[in-house]
C-alpha cells in the first residue's frame, strides 16, 4: 500500500529554510498514480507571490536563469528511446548533470551574497547530517561500481582462452564465464543501506517559518529544484545497482515551477519502463550487463561442441568493452559528485570555525570509499 510522506532535504549551505515535497515510497513506483496532497502545512512558494514585496529585477533574473537552466538539464535526461533506460551511458549523463546543477547552485549562492552568519544552528546541524547521508550513498555506489569492475577479470580470462580456440582451454573459459555470472548476481552488502538512507531523509514535519529575506526566498526555491533532481536520480542509481524497485521514487512537484514539466516527463518515462525491466526475467536490470550475458549465452553451444569461430566471439568482446567503458565513466562522475558534496561541507565548516559558531553535529566527513580497479589476468 502506498503512503505519502514529506521529505525535508537540506543539501547546501546558506539556505534559510528547509523544503518539502511529496514522495511515494512503495514496492514499485507507479507513474500513473494521481498527484497526492502537496504542501499540507503550507506553500513555500507563496513567499514569491504578488502578495509579498516584489523581488528586485536582479534577484528575479538570477532565479529565472537558474530555473531555466535546470529545466534544460532535466530535459536532456529524458530518454529518447526505451533502450537508453538503465544504461551506464544514461547513468553517467545523469550524474554529470547532477554535478553541473550542484555547481550552479554554489554559483547562485555566491551571486546572492548570503553570509554563513545568517544560518540558524539547527539548519547547520541538519545540513551536516544530510550531507553525510549523501556522501554515504556515493560511497555505496562507488563500492558497487568497483565490484562490477572486478568482474572484468573473469571476462578477460574467458576471452583469452576462447581466443586460442584450443579445445583444452574451452572448459577454463566456461568456468570463468560461470564465475562471472555468480559474481554479478551476488549481493553487495554496502547497497543494503541505500533504502534505509533514502528513507531516513523522508520525514513528516510541519513547515518551519522562513526568515523574511528576499535572497533567502530565491535560494529556497532554487534549492528545491536541486533537491528534487538529486533525490530522484539517487533513487534510480540505488534501484539499478541493488536490483530492488523499492529504491525507485515517485516525486510529485508543483506545476508552478518552470522545470516541473521536464521533471515529470523524465520521471514518468523512466519509471514506466523501469517497472517493465524489473518484471523481466533477466540476469540484471542494467543493459550493459545484460548484453554481456546475452553474448555468453550465444557462445554456450559452440563451447560445448569444442570449437569457437572467431567471428562469433566479436559480439561478446564488443559488449565487454562497452561495459568496462561505461563503468569507468560512471565511476568518474560519482567521484566528481562526491568531491562537490565534500567540498561544500568542508567550506561550510571552515566558515563556521572562522566566526566561532559551534555545531552539535559531529563534523567529521566520511572518506571516499576505495576499491581496486583490477583488470587483466
Amino acid at each position: 500500500m502506498d503512503f505519502n510522506i514529506y521529505f525535508m532535504f537540506m543539501i547546501y549551505d546558506r539556505c534559510c529554510s528547509p523544503l518539502f515535497f511529496s514522495i511515494n515510497f512503495n514496492k514499485m513506483a507507479r507513474p500513473q498514480d494521481p498527484p497526492r496532497g502537496f504542501f499540507p502545512f503550507g506553500n513555500p512558494f507563496k513567499n514569491l507571490s504578488s502578495k509579498n514585496p516584489v523581488l528586485s529585477s536582479n534577484l528575479l533574473s538570477l532565479l529565472n536563469t537558474f530555473e531555466t537552466n535546470l529545466a534544460s538539464s532535466i530535459t536532456k535526461l529524458v530518454p529518447k528511446e526505451k533502450s537508453q533506460i538503465l544504461t551506464l551511458s544514461w547513468m553517467s549523463q545523469a550524474m554529470a548533470s547532477l554535478c553541473q546543477t550542484h555547481n550552479a547552485i554554489k554559483t547562485l549562492i555566491t551571486d546572492l551574497e548570503l553570509p554563513v552568519s545568517d544560518w540558524e544552528d539547527k539548519w547547520v546541524d541538519i545540513y551536516l547530517d544530510i550531507s553525510v547521508k549523501l556522501l554515504d550513498l556515493c560511497n555505496a555506489f562507488s563500492s558497487e561500481l568497483s565490484r562490477l569492475n572486478q568482474g572484468h577479470l573473469f571476462l578477460q580470462f574467458a576471452l583469452h582462452n576462447l581466443g586460442t580456440n584450443a579445445p583444452q582451454n574451452l572448459p577454463k573459459a566456461q568456468s570463468s564465464l560461470d564465475a562471472w555470472k555468480q559474481h554479478i548476481v551476488s549481493k553487495n552488502p554496502r547497497l543494503e543501506s541505500c533504502h534505509a538512507i533514502l528513507t531516513s531523509l523522508v520525514q513528516t514535519l510541519n513547515l518551519p517559518k522562513v526568515k523574511n529575506s528576499a535572497k533567502g526566498k530565491v535560494l529556497t526555491r532554487a534549492l528545491y529544484g536541486v533537491k528534487v533532481k538529486t533525490l530522484y536520480i539517487s533513487g534510480v542509481f540505488a534501484a539499478a545497482f541493488s536490483g530492488s524497485s523499492q529504491n525507485l521514487l515517485y516525486v510529485t512537484v508543483s506545476n508552478e515551477l518552470p522545470w516541473a514539466p521536464s521533471f515529470m516527463d523524465m520521471q514518468n518515462t523512466m519509471n514506466s519502463e523501469v517497472k517493465n525491466i524489473f518484471l523481466s526475467d533477466g540476469l540484471t536490470v542494467m543493459k550493459e550487463l545484460e548484453a554481456v550475458d546475452s553474448g555468453v549465452k550465444q557462445l554456450a553451444p559452440a563451447i560445448q561442441q569444442g570449437s569457437i569461430d572467431p567471428i562469433s566471439l566479436q559480439p561478446l568482446e564488443d559488449s565487454v568493452t562497452e561495459l568496462t567503458s561505461g563503468i569507468d565513466l560512471v565511476s568518474k562522475e560519482v567521484d566528481c559528485f562526491f568531491k562537490i558534496l565534500l567540498s561544500g561541507r568542508d567550506t561550510l565548516l571552515e566558515n563556521l570555525r572562522s566566526i566561532g559558531a559551534p555545531t552539535t553535529v559531529l563534523a567529521t566527513s566520511p572518506k571516499k570509499a576505495t576499491g581496486k580497479k583490477q583488470r587483466g589476468f
